[in-house]
């Protein structure tokens, strides 16, 4: 965030000398004229990146002669396209342990973009159960399994109204993945990306293991244990429903196998059979809840 805000600043010290250029006797009027398309388009990848071109030959040409505004702006030229800024990060620190600081970054309105890594465990420190964990799900500090809901962090923070949200598994649906950080990096705006990341503490019991996660992902789609959305707030703004959902109908009678191929699901059984039926089914009540909640949101009506 800091990094955002840093470039924020150094494109303002740019704009300022740009002014000071436009308002001076010193700059060819086409000079004026790529300065102005320049700060017009500063906030837009692509927009700052073509004004850039014309612009840089000019403060060249003038620093050359002396200049001494456009001697400050050779020194800043690196910062003339606007940059692609991402904050990378896991559930513990998104769901659980950082969320303040998530959510402080994604209230700000500052153009910035996360993308959340979601194991739905704290893999980095050994395997601790976080608010990402499912219900039934074994995890340290959940050894009989986890009993309360996982948290809806993208339906959360879709409630600001201006935050860009989407949920992605990459193995499930590449275009819809891609398609989503298109769309993220484009918003001129705060967006989050939640991203389905199989881990080693799940415990994968397909052939291959961890070397079949994309195919991990598209189970996990397939039998509703996670749903692919987005959430655009440019749509609303054209009175249209900034929600979509992108998966389709889920195959349920295919989920308690999908729960049976981890281990964090299958030691429950083992352990603890009766618990585990209850718990089970527990999840995929939660899975079907949350999908139909994904699914009203299709049917709003933003026309007015």
């Amino acid at each position: 965030m800091g990094m955002v805000l840093a470039n924020k600043k150094m494109r303002a010290r740019i704009q300022a000398l740009l002014e000071e250029m436009i308002a001076s006797d010193h700059a060819s009027e086409a000079y004026k004229e790529a300065a102005k398309e320049w700060i017009a388009a500063q906030n837009d990848a692509e927009g700052s990146r073509a004004a850039a071109e014309k612009l840089v030959p000019f403060i060249h040409e003038s620093a050359a002669k002396g200049c001494p505004v456009c001697k400050q702006l050779e020194e800043l030229t690196h910062f003339l396209t606007k940059r692609s800024q991402w904050i990378i990060g896991g559930d513990g620190a998104s769901y659980d342990i950082g969320y303040g600081g998530l959510d402080h970054v994604l209230a700000s309105g500052e153009d910035v973009n996360i993308l959340v890594l979601d194991t739905e465990v704290y893999s980095n420190t050994g395997g601790q159960a976080s608010k990402a964990t499912p219900i039934g799900a074994i995890a340290q500090f959940a050894a009989s399994g986890k009993r309360v809901t996982k948290k809806d962090l993208g339906l959360m923070q879709a409630t600001y109204g201006y935050v860009y949200v989407a949920q992605v598994a990459m193995g499930a649906d590449q275009a819809q993945c891609l398609k989503a950080i298109k769309e993220a990096e484009a918003y001129h705006g705060p967006s989050l990306i939640i991203a389905y990341a199989p881990c080693i503490n799940h415990g994968l019991k397909i052939k291959g293991g961890m070397g079949r996660s994309q195919e991990e992902e598209r189970r996990a789609v397939e039998c509703g244990y996670w749903h692919l959305w987005r959430y655009n707030p440019a749509l609303a703004d054209e009175g249209k429903n900034p929600f979509t959902l992108d998966s389709k109908e889920p195959d349920w009678s295919k989920f308690q196998d999908y729960l049976a191929g981890e281990v964090r699901f299958l030691s429950l059984k083992k352990a603890f059979p009766a618990e585990a039926d209850e718990l089970f089914a527990a999840t995929e009540a939660a899975a079907k809840k949350r999908y139909q909640s994904y699914v009203r949101k299709t049917q709003e009506d933003w026309s007015l």
